[in-house]
């Protein structure tokens, strides 16, 4: 089945564009579209939307206003978060709030179809320079790392290792293997691993255990 995507954006440009970038897809349709939060409400209960591309800033309800309202829905859809700069309070403050991914409205056409199937499946998305900055600020200050949490960094392969700075970098599964020469299925199966060695429940509590270490990922 089509992964059925509402698109809320007051930018009618944009929204014509990510309209052809998914309608040529094959595997993902736009159910809908909204101009404004309080539409996407409406709109997301009425087509039961598998994700929301939800802009950020919006005319009357904006994004982040229409965020917890979109997820209190009787069947929730995952939302993406998009926005032409970042702000990293308002990346925290999605994140916290529920949404399952930030990308910018740059965001290559097929990284951006890339998402909206990751986050359709449960998982989070982080677009690199969002994801880089979100970690700093993350690790900036923390506490080093505690004995088993040592421990568990030390329990990875240093292939494992390899994908961990990868990850941290904000790449994608695509870009890590063509940055280590192997396939994005074999990948995800490290990233996988990494994970739950790490006991961590994303790619960004990841990498932040990475700075955090002091693990060079530059």
């Amino acid at each position: 089945m089509s992964i059925r995507v509402l698109i809320a954006d007051d930018n009618e440009i944009t929204r014509r564009g990510l309209l052809w970038i998914i309608d040529a897809s094959g595997d993902i349709e736009v159910c809908g579209q909204a101009a404004d939060g309080e539409e996407a409400l409406v709109v997301a209960e009425e087509t039961g939307a598998d994700v929301v591309l939800l802009d950020i800033r919006m005319p009357g309800a904006d994004g982040l206003a229409a965020l917890p309202r979109l997820l209190a829905l009787a069947r929730p859809p995952k939302v993406l978060m998009l926005t032409t700069f970042h702000d990293d309070e308002q990346v925290r403050t999605a994140l916290r709030a529920g949404a399952s991914g930030f990308l910018l409205k740059d965001t290559p056409p097929d990284d951006l179809l890339r998402a909206i199937r990751d986050v359709s499946e449960g998982r989070a998305v982080l677009g690199p320079p969002v994801a880089r900055r979100l970690v700093d600020g993350l690790a900036h200050g923390s506490p080093a790392l505690a004995p088993e949490e040592r421990a568990r960094l030390d329990s990875l392969t240093a292939r494992e290792l390899d994908v961990l700075r990868l990850l941290s970098r904000g790449l994608t599964n695509s870009e890590i293997a063509t940055e280590l020469g192997t396939t994005e299925g074999t990948v995800k199966g490290y990233v996988s691993a990494v994970l739950a060695k790490l006991d961590a429940d994303s790619r960004v509590q990841a990498a932040r255990t990475a700075y955090r270490a002091g693990l060079d990922t530059d």
